[in-house]
């Protein structure tokens, strides 16, 4: 049985997610600034076709064999180790182009982006997850991700301004930015003081977490979500060319994604931390599939980009949702491999729907969308099966001693 820790200061919790979600907008700001050119960029150094798309795969790829993985470091050494080697390996990534290897070494730097970035998220998400109390966890989860969304709105058209002629400067950038992320969790900061706490409580490693409703029907969730995030990473510039849009509206459509999502975090993990979260989670994955299947019959360019950015407010609100129902049942030494399974499941569902989106829109354009969305429903449709036991309102969360380990003990008190 694990021991609850002390509470570390009334103002920790705010100070940490503060710490984390700039650590968050740092990363992703660096890492997103990459992805609008780095095709381009290895077509014009001789990478057929077929060697892009494994260097852009690759990402994924390690990311989904890393997470549980780093998940479960996390749980055995501290969460602050596995942030900042996380960084530091997407750093080295980085970096590693600037030497221009042949493009097929490129296979291994992307790969170590990948097992950098998603190592990080699952120590940042682990130490949220273990040091804010349930009634506050969804507003923190959204913080995170709003700054995750909101760097990507800018790092896009950074990385786009400067041109895949000058990406050894987008390279550096990210580089040093992802270096430049590590300094929340050094020295004797809030990260560090809510690590030492975890330290002091963690028990022993062993084997999976245990599962519980509340656990199964989030990672039934995330790999709804991230089925339908999977069409857009692969054919939604494909759908957007189809209408004969230029670059710089394709690289819209991505911004006008991510800021309603990152403006819709607040209200949503408010929500998360009010509403019955089963509901806002099943809700969001029924709009999401909507939209989703609803895109390759609108004959509209601008209306596809408007609607872009509405779908964004639905799963704003839904992901912080599915985060808090996540570690509600989980007890403290569990919570880095439970973020593990999140991560994994969501990715998993991305490269598999990626990986076959491509191929069925060489079929036809509506296909990936129907599919892709078809999977999320049928994924949404069972939750209200599998929550059906569980406490939807954190509010009404039992409190006394059993309840409160069987959740996890609070570090920290908001």
């Amino acid at each position: 049985m694990e021991t609850l820790a002390r509470p570390i200061g009334p103002q920790s919790p705010q100070r940490l997610v503060r710490a984390l979600a700039g650590t968050t907008f740092l990363l992703w700001a660096g890492a997103s600034s990459i992805l609008p050119l780095l095709p381009e960029y290895l077509r014009d150094r001789g990478a057929s076709d077929a060697l892009v798309g494994i260097i852009m795969g690759s990402y994924f790829v390690a990311a989904l064999v890393c997470q549980y993985p780093a998940g479960r470091l996390a749980d055995k050494v501290g969460r602050r180790p596995v942030l900042l080697a996380g960084l530091l390996l997407y750093a080295v990534g980085s970096f590693g182009f600037l030497a221009r290897p042949a493009p097929v070494a490129d296979i291994a730097l992307r790969s170590l982006q990948g097992i950098g970035a998603g190592s990080a998220e699952v120590a940042s998400l682990a130490m949220i997850s273990g040091a804010v109390e349930l009634s506050r966890r969804g507003r923190a989860f959204a913080s995170i991700y709003g700054a995750q969304l909101a760097a990507m709105a800018i790092g896009p058209l950074v990385g786009s301004l400067i041109g895949h002629t000058e990406m050894a400067v987008v390279f550096a950038i990210a580089g040093v930015v992802a270096v430049a992320a590590c300094g929340p969790a050094l020295g004797r900061g809030v990260v560090a003081k809510v690590d030492a706490h975890f330290t002091a409580v963690r028990s022993e490693v062993r084997g999976l977490p245990q599962l519980n409703p509340a656990l199964v029907g989030s990672l039934v969730a995330a790999a709804a979500l991230g089925l339908v995030i999977g069409v857009y990473e692969s054919c939604w510039t494909l759908l957007l060319e189809s209408h004969h849009a230029h670059d710089w509206q394709i690289g819209l459509s991505w911004t006008l994604f991510a800021l309603p999502f990152a403006a819709m975090t607040r209200p949503g993990g408010w929500l998360a931390d009010h509403v019955d979260r089963r509901w806002l989670v099943t809700g969001s994955i029924a709009s999401s599939v909507a939209f989703c299947c609803s895109y390759p019959f609108i004959g509209s360019l601008l209306a596809l980009l408007v609607l872009g950015g509405v779908e964004a407010l639905g799963m704003a609100i839904g992901l912080p949702a599915a985060q808090s129902l996540l570690t509600q049942g989980s007890p403290q030494s569990e919570l880095g491999r439970v973020q593990g399974m999140f991560s994994t499941s969501e990715t998993a569902a991305i490269a598999l729907s990626a990986g076959f989106g491509g191929a069925l829109f060489g079929l036809a354009v509506w296909a990936p969308f129907v599919a892709g969305g078809a999977g999320a429903a049928l994924l949404g449709a069972s939750l209200p099966m599998v929550w059906r036991r569980v406490t939807g309102r954190a509010s009404q969360v039992i409190t006394d001693r059993h309840d409160l380990l069987a959740e996890g003990p609070t570090i920290v008190q908001a």
